[in-house]
């Protein structure tokens, strides 16, 4: 088997993460990481694992020996680095958002179509087998049609202010990722929204005019209705719950906890709090979104996460910001 050469833009958190994961399959090589802003210990890191570090994306665009690309840069970027990959011939995995605006999102998945290659969105939770067991027990009916769903996703600790600041906004931020999961695991599309939110504990984020703290209601084309509660403070860990309720029976998805042994004595009733921070919680999804990008290059398959999948989380953050902002229900077709 061909040996896969892949690059990485972007030297933070994620990028480490999916390096990380890249070293360890087999017949793939993580030749080159770029980032204008690479910290002393990441280059040091890279460079011990024989990853050649630069400053200059271009390295990565320009090297004809590299197959395929990872963005893991901020999400200003990703639209941009997107067209340029597809551009220089290269298959392409990007963290989410591909962008905050519509119009460039579209004509990013336009230039990716004309060039060829493929996309694959970073959208993780699909790959957590809590999720992909759920996921599939809709599809094949077991309880019957969805009726209902609830999602409740909660960070331990918010983000700094400068990161609130940059990051686009709690609904592209935050609930995007359960905007793709609401889809994922009804199996069909949101088609409205109505959303409820405040700043209730950090009021430095309130004079940003941001939130930390959201209600969503969803419509499907199926019938379903759906919930998405999001907070950036849950002192106890990250959690990630979820609900199916169908006509035939329910699905739930548990916190997951370091152990699921609970104690129970005279003096009370005990189990472990759920895993801290979503890192910890999606470790082995993060490596099998990486492993499903490189099988779909070599089988000549659609991406387990297409452009698409991009696009829609976005459309739906967008109706959240209207209808927070009028106080109303948004039609995802008032905001295409």
């Amino acid at each position: 088997m061909k040996e896969l050469n892949l690059g990485i833009l972007g030297a933070g958190r994620i990028g480490k993460v999916h390096a990380e994961n890249v070293l360890k399959l087999s017949d793939v090589r993580l030749v080159t990481m770029a980032d204008p802003y690479f910290s002393d210990e990441m280059a040091a890191w890279a460079a011990a694992q024989g990853i050649r570090v630069s400053k200059e994306p271009e390295d990565i665009f320009s090297d004809p020996d590299i197959d395929a690309v990872l963005i893991c840069s901020s999400s200003n970027t990703h639209a941009e680095f997107i067209v340029r990959a597809a551009r220089a011939g290269k298959d392409i995995f990007c963290e989410k958002p591909i962008d905050y605006d519509i119009d460039r999102i579209r004509e990013t998945l336009k230039v990716v179509e004309e060039c060829g290659v493929k996309l694959q969105v970073g959208f993780m939770r699909r790959f957590d087998h809590n999720h992909k067991k759920a996921h599939e027990a809709v599809r094949d009916g077991l309880i019957g049609e969805p009726h209902i769903l609830h999602i409740t996703s909660r960070d331990p600790i918010p983000p700094t202010l400068d990161y609130v600041k940059h990051c686009g906004g709690f609904y592209y931020d935050i609930t995007i990722h359960d905007f793709d999961l609401a889809r994922y695991l009804v199996g069909s599309e949101i088609t409205e929204v109505y959303a409820m939110g405040a700043a209730r504990f950090d009021e430095e984020v309130a004079k940003l005019g941001e939130i930390d703290t959201s209600l969503v209601t969803l419509k499907f084309e199926n019938g379903c209705y759906g919930t998405i509660d999001n907070s950036r403070q849950a002192h106890y860990g990250y959690v990630q719950r979820n609900e199916v309720f169908g006509s035939k029976g329910s699905i739930e998805v548990f916190d997951d906890r370091p152990t699921s042994i609970q104690i129970s004595t005279e003096e009370g009733v005990s189990i472990d709090k759920p895993l801290w921070f979503f890192m910890q919680r999606y470790a082995d999804a993060f490596r099998a979104e990486i492993e499903a990008f490189v099988d779909c290059i070599r089988n000549d398959t659609e991406p387990a996460v297409t452009g698409i999948d991009g696009l829609i989380p976005a459309l739906c953050a967008k109706a959240c910001v209207l209808s927070l902002k009028e106080g109303r229900p948004v039609k995802l077709s008032e905001v295409q």
